[in-house]
Parts: structure tokens; C-alpha cells; sequence
């Protein structure tokens, strides 16, 4: 759900970097507030750059995050940058997810290193800016505006590493107050309860700015409602990430595979084998000699080798290097075989017996129902 509604921004020290469809909407809300108090022709233009400010103080911010878990051994795989801060995506088959109570201090380190890169950036710009440019007046108000862009720079990154200190999830305050409950439960269970601590500061910091709004009708209050916003939705973003976490680490081979599958034999021509695939729900097929499993084959590749070759033998186009899984591992185990070589099936034995197969698309299909299903009991069993 966080990349369908996100767009990549290119690299940085190999993580990729995405921005959340949120932005837009602070570019639409800097426009439309900025138009309104200051107007002109510069409106326009200096609202951007102050986007532009904001972009990087969370860019940074979150490298921040993605060091301190590089240096912990965990790398980051992408960061989903939001106005208030991101959600730096770990690589979840590196470690269980159950393993919050011999990790926290670990979390803690890797949570404040956010908000200490911000204030470094401040503190150094604020000393630069006092120093040789103190016609900028840095303790002026308003602290960040688009009509003093260095000033707006020097606070908007320490806005945002205190308001990220605040104990409401996902903020990196939140991050520590889940890893504290981390050491007394799961760590989905923690999440949860730092979710909901985290969604109730968003709705009173929404209900304090409409409330604010509703008479005075200035820019602060709306800023409040935006804010208390964007933090409702990385609240609810982090929680399904964690979840999937839980079902990638909790649930085996055994509960997904496919136990009923066609097979082809090496020495099935190509169209023999198309004709078997247009008969099947199945987008690929595991080759078998006798008992054994010797290669792999696509319905795609099967259509290229058509088209380019003409008819042939399985045996010439199948893929013969193939990783295998026992029924007992994990989706996450599966999940890091299938990733690492780009593989878009997996074949499940047993006492080196085929006993089923698992493909990435049924894999991802079987995650998102697994996590349903979850979802639904747990939700029964509140009410």
C-alpha cells in the first residue's frame, strides 16, 4: 500500500527514496495558504521553495534513520518520505519481527537518530546565520515562512525533530514508547498500542485545529489540521507494514503452498506445455524427470521461445538453477529466496519429495489474506 500510493525520487547511498501522494497535498496547502497571507507574484514560487525545505529537512531526517540501522546491521530498503517525517522500510526477512523485547535499546538508538540529524542541521545553520547574516532576524516570527526561506531552514528542522520527539507513533517519540512496550510483549502487539496512542494525538491535534480555524480562519490552526492528518495517515501506513512483518515471520510454507499443480516433463514440446498452461491457472511450472525436479519454466518464457524459435523441447529454454524450501520455513525464508535471484517460483519438498509449490504471485495474493483474516478475528474478538 505505501509504494501504490507513493512515487519514486532516485537513490541515495543505495536506499531508494519515494515520496508519498501526501506531498501534493502540502504543495496544494502552501499555495493556497501562502496565496492568502502574503499574495503577489512571488507567492507562487516561494511556496515551492518552501516545500522544497521541508522535502529535505525529512529527507534528511530519515537518511538519519537509514544510517543508524545500516550501522545496527539492519539496511534499509526505501524510505516513503511524508511532510511530518517518512517511514524508513527495513529489510523484514533480516530480522523476526517477535524480537522487540531483545531489540528495544537497539529501536531507541535507531529512532532518536532522526531527530539528532535535524537538530545538527539547526544548530549549525542557526550559527552560520547569526554569524554572518543576522539581518535574516532568526528569533523573528513567523519561524517558518516562505518569506525567509534561511530562517524557515533553521526552524523547520528543528520543528521537526521536536515534533518528532512527541510520544505518539509513528513519530520517533512514538518509535521509543513502542520499544518500551516491546519489552514486555510482541512487537505487533506494541505497535498496536503505540498506534493507538499515536492516532489519538492525531485527532486531538485535527480537532484542535478545526476548532481554531473555525473563528479565526489563520494559517497556524490549518497547519494543525494538516498535520494531526498526515500523522493519522503514517500511523495507519507503519501498522500494515508491521503486520506484514508478522505474517511474513509467523506463518509457514505448509499454510500457502499449492498442493494441487501441473507439472511438466523435460521432454514435453513447447506447445505441449502451452497447451497444459492455457489449461492452468498456473504462471509457472516446476520440470520433472522421474521424481526429480530438475528445472523451472514460465508460461512467458514458454510464449518467447515460440515466437523466436519456433516448437522445441522443455528441456532446451526451462531454467535449471532453482532454489528449494522445506515445508517448515517461513514466508519471510521463501520471500528472501524468491527476491534474491529473482526467482517467480519455489518448489516446497519434503524428505526431498515435491510436496507443493509457491509462486510470488501466490505468495503476495496469500500475505494480503492472511493479514485479513487476522485483521477480521482480531476485530471479532473485540467486539
Amino acid at each position: 500500500m505505501m509504494r501504490n500510493w507513493s512515487i519514486p525520487a532516485g537513490r541515495v547511498f543505495g536506499v531508494e527514496i519515494r515520496v508519498h501522494l501526501t506531498f501534493v497535498l502540502l504543495l496544494f496547502f502552501v499555495w493556497l495558504t501562502e496565496s492568502a497571507s502574503h499574495g503577489g507574484v512571488n507567492a507562487v514560487p516561494r511556496g515551492l521553495a518552501l516545500v522544497g525545505i521541508i522535502f529535505g529537512c525529512v529527507v534528511l531526517h530519515e537518511l538519519g534513520h537509514a544510517l543508524a540501522s545500516a550501522h545496527a546491521g539492519i539496511p534499509a530498503k526505501a524510505i516513503i518520505l511524508l511532510p511530518i517525517g517518512g517511514v524508513t522500510l527495513l529489510d523484514e526477512t533480516r530480522q523476526p519481527v517477535e524480537s522487540g523485547g531483545q531489540t528495544w535499546k537497539r529501536d531507541i538508538q535507531i529512532a532518536v537518530a532522526g531527530p539528532l540529524a535535524n537538530l545538527v542541521i539547526a544548530v549549525a545553520a542557526g550559527g552560520i546565520l547569526l554569524a554572518f547574516a543576522p539581518e535574516i532576524q532568526l528569533w523573528g516570527r513567523p519561524y517558518v515562512t516562505s518569506a525567509n526561506l534561511p530562517r524557515s531552514l533553521v526552524w523547520g528542522n528543528a520543528w521537526l525533530a521536536l515534533f518528532n520527539l512527541l510520544p505518539a507513533y509513528p513519530m520517533d517519540g512514538g518509535r521509543v514508547l513502542r520499544a518500551l512496550f516491546a519489552r514486555r510483549m510482541g512487537a505487533v502487539r506494541a505497535t498496536r498500542r503505540a498506534v493507538s496512542v499515536g492516532q489519538a494525538f492525531a485527532m486531538v491535534l485535527m480537532l484542535a485545529g478545526v476548532l481554531q480555524f473555525m473563528p479565526g480562519g489563520n494559517a497556524a490552526s490549518a497547519w494543525l489540521a494538516m498535520i494531526g492528518f498526515f500523522l493519522f495517515v503514517a500511523a495507519q501506513l507503519e501498522e500494515r507494514s508491521v503486520v506484514f512483518q508478522s505474517v511474513l515471520e509467523t506463518v509457514h510454507l505448509e499454510d500457502i503452498m499449492l498442493r494441487d499443480f501441473a507439472t511438466l516433463s523435460p521432454a514435453d514440446t513447447l506447445e505441449d506445455a502451452l497447451d497444459k498452461a492455457v489449461h492452468s491457472l498456473q504462471d509457472d511450472f516446476p520440470v520433472i524427470r522421474g521424481s526429480d525436479m530438475v528445472g523451472v519454466i514460465s508460461r512467458q518464457k514458454i510464449l518467447e521461445a515460440l515466437r523466436s524459435e519456433g516448437n522445441g523441447y522443455v528441456q532446451a529454454v526451462m531454467n535449471g538453477l532453482f532454489e528449494v524450501a522445506q515445508k517448515k520455513e517461513s514466508l519471510a525464508s521463501a520471500f528472501r529466496k524468491l527476491t534474491a535471484r529473482n526467482l517467480s517460483l519455489i518448489p516446497v519438498v519434503e524428505d526431498q519429495r515435491l510436496v507443493g509449490i509457491v509462486t510470488l504471485q501466490n505468495l503476495m495474493h496469500s500475505m494480503a489474506l492472511l493479514a485479513e483474516s487476522r485483521k477480521l478475528r482480531r476485530d471479532a474478538a473485540n467486539s
